[in-house]
């Protein structure tokens, strides 16, 4: 990606012996400096005694973590898919013991993305867990919220997929390419975007204000993507834990509870 790029990762109690991978992508406003799996979902004190490396990206606010066509004059190049899939698994395995099997995990952008990558390294990852995220990236729809959290930043979204027609949009729909997914372990969940448990006034990690008034309609328009990609993996009888909570909004304390919630399915797949 023409720069050094940082991961972060965190290491089991004891490191005398192989064990899997767990790959952690942050959500459209990425750090440059963390991650916000430790800032604000406390990955670090979760994964404290679990048996795993855990690697956090740092860095590439709104790229989706995806080869973009074209070097941004913001964003600069995103190469995440080449960098995530191909070139860093065995670095980590090489350096920190993995043994192989590995999952990835997603909070909105990156949930996405988590999806995406695994459709297009199917024999790459074991287990998925995808939190509040969009998943049809090919439809009217789905590329115009890719190309929002795209300019949010200031970036230009052609230089992602191409134009409009461009068939990259579709290459990296995972609703249209679901039956890449058969085999794996999928863990997915989203709140209704009606104000829940953690909006309320002294909660930490959160402004109940811009929660509810931000975070409610977008988790609302996250939980119909949730349920589309859910509806098309039960569809081909790929089976999926789906976890659609009766309220919440589109923040980090909901998916730090996730993490919570996600963790014995995604052990389950990776034997730990």
């Amino acid at each position: 990606m023409s720069r050094t790029v940082e991961v972060q990762v965190l290491l089991p109690r004891d490191t005398s012996k192989p064990r899997p991978t767990v790959y952690m992508l942050d959500g459209r406003s990425a750090n440059p400096t963390s991650n916000n799996w430790t800032d604000m979902g406390h990955a670090d004190r979760f994964f404290e005694d679990k048996d795993v490396n855990v690697v956090l990206t740092v860095g590439g606010p709104a790229s989706f973590y995806t080869d973009w066509k074209k070097p941004d004059p913001v964003l600069g190049t995103n190469m995440w898919d080449t960098f995530l899939a191909r070139e860093l698994p065995p670095l980590i395995d090489a350096k920190f013991k993995g043994n192989g099997r590995n999952a990835v995990m997603g909070v909105s952008m990156g949930a996405e993305a988590a999806m995406m990558l695994s459709i297009r390294h199917p024999q790459l990852y074991t287990a998925i867990a995808a939190h509040s995220g969009c998943f049809s990236m090919g439809t009217d729809l789905g590329q115009a919220q890719a190309r929002a959290v795209i300019a949010t930043y200031q970036g230009e979204p052609d230089n992602m997929f191409g134009a409009q027609d461009d068939p990259a949009w579709l290459d990296h729909d995972v609703t249209l390419h679901a039956e890449a997914l058969r085999g794996k372990t999928i863990y997915m969940s989203v709140g209704s975007g009606v104000p829940g448990i953690h909006d309320v006034p002294g909660e930490p990690d959160v402004d109940v204000a811009t929660a509810i008034s931000f975070g409610g309609p977008l988790e609302a328009a996250t939980n119909a993507c949730t349920r589309r990609l859910t509806d098309r993996l039960r569809a081909l009888g790929i089976p999926v834990t789906a976890d659609f909570r009766a309220t919440g909004t589109h923040s980090w304390p909901y998916w730090a509870d996730e993490l919570v919630q996600s963790w014995p399915v995604v052990a389950g797949a990776l034997g730990v």
